[in-house]
């Protein structure tokens, strides 16, 4: 066809056609017979006074299936090539921890993008990286093989209409957060700018000064709020007149939904109902696995019958901290990465909502009769969600074989706290 930008060789985006050659790997890394036992079972199983409620939809969604799937493959397809990856595949210590057992290097951690060479591979992570780290990539001629998330790329298509109808993007998410780094890259073009806003607080300030009001922030303070979350060079007096909401995908959807509405009512409220179509647009780019897991928690929730729930999932990870958010309306929530957590009944160790580091809480699981919910972020394999419900019904000294008889015995024995 006339004009089609020709293929780029050293880009791989849809894999090597290696899933069967990988199919065993990936199945003894990330599989847990107990997990599809509860699936099978209605998601809730009794075993002696300890009730386990797992929730509908947990854990991997279909963006980190692919992109574990594809840095498996690339392995498999450059056996004898060095593999790098741009940052962390997907927000979760044991899958990064297989990769590096599978020989790939990460950048950040020892090695930096001067040591990529045109001979070597580069995996680019689920989140996606920026423009300017793309662009540095492709320079050098290494292959590129992109795992970015489709929900991902479809922030970015509307990120960069708004850069074509010259907006500013008002971006719902975490300014630090790799994904909000890669997706505010893409609105920054001539004139467009970006700010990142984080929760409500931050959309009031927003709101506050596009409305014009007397209490809110002057011009420099304002700059000074948000100065590590806006583009550089950024002025609210002047570009805060059209603007475009996007938001990263991990976010709590009902907020990001609430902060688009904030954010239109106040360029309603500042111009009026003529120039409002014309000066704030909004798609609704909520991820769609995001939504349902964090339905499933409200679910959960929902039934009455939690005395408590465990919310798996790497530390750093935005999407399992608001499925921690979700829980604690109903009852204590803790939010652990892997079973080893679980140092006992009487204690487990877990990072509280909105806190950087873990804490010790004594007396979490209550004795006598007990419904533990299970619930897991997008990026924990099912094999760690299993182990966390196995190490749950070991500290009870119960034996989940006696209950289900053929759940095939471990090959391997449970993690447990250092």
């Amino acid at each position: 066809m006339a004009g089609k930008t020709p293929r780029d060789p050293n880009y791989v985006q849809k894999g090597f056609g290696l899933k069967k050659q990988i199919s065993g790997l990936l199945q003894n890394d990330y599989h847990s017979h107990l997990v599809d036992a509860l699936r099978e079972r209605g998601h809730r199983l009794v075993f002696g006074d300890v009730t386990i409620r797992l929730a509908k939809d947990f854990g991997f969604c279909y963006g980190v299936d692919r992109a574990v799937d594809l840095a498996y493959e690339t392995r498999e397809h450059f056996p004898d090539k060095t593999l790098y990856i741009t940052n962390e595949i997907i927000h979760n210590p044991y899958v990064n921890r297989r990769l590096v057992e599978l020989g790939v290097r990460f950048l950040g951690r020892g090695y930096t993008l001067d040591d990529v060479t045109a001979d070597d591979v580069v995996i680019l992570p689920a989140f996606g990286v920026t423009v300017a780290e793309s662009a540095e990539l492709e320079a050098k001629g290494c292959v590129r093989v992109d795992t970015t998330c489709g929900s991902v790329m479809n922030v970015w298509r509307r990120v960069r209409q708004y850069v074509k109808d010259g907006r500013t993007s008002v971006i719902h998410g975490k300014w630090a957060h790799e994904e909000t780094r890669a997706t505010s890259s893409r609105a920054v073009e001539g004139e467009c700018h970006y700010i990142v806003v984080r929760d409500h607080d931050e959309t009031n300030m927003l709101c506050d000064y596009i409305r014009g009001k007397e209490s809110a922030l002057s011009r420099e303070a304002f700059q000074e709020r948000f100065k590590d979350a806006t583009s550089p060079g950024f002025d609210p007096d002047l570009h805060l007149e059209r603007i475009g909401l996007a938001n990263q995908t991990t976010m709590l959807s009902s907020e990001s939904l609430e902060i688009a509405h904030m954010v239109g009512e106040a360029v309603r409220d500042r111009y009026g109902e003529e120039e409002h179509a014309d000066r704030f647009r909004s798609f609704d780019t909520i991820c769609s696995a995001t939504q349902d897991l964090q339905d499933a928690a409200l679910q959960l929730g929902h039934s009455g019958e939690l005395d408590l729930l465990l919310v798996v999932g790497g530390y750093n990870s935005s999407n399992t901290s608001h499925l921690v958010e979700i829980g604690g309306e109903f009852c204590p929530s803790f939010h652990i990465d892997c079973a080893s957590e679980i140092t006992s009944a009487a204690q487990i160790r877990h990072q509280p909502l909105n806190h950087k580091t873990t804490s010790v809480t004594n007396d979490w699981l209550p004795d006598g009769p007990v419904c533990v919910g299970v619930t897991a972020g997008a990026s924990t394999p099912n094999r760690i969600v299993g182990e966390v419900i196995e190490r749950v019904l070991q500290v009870r000294g119960i034996d989940p074989h006696d209950h289900i008889e053929d759940l095939p015995r471990r090959t391997v024995p449970l993690p447990v706290a250092n």
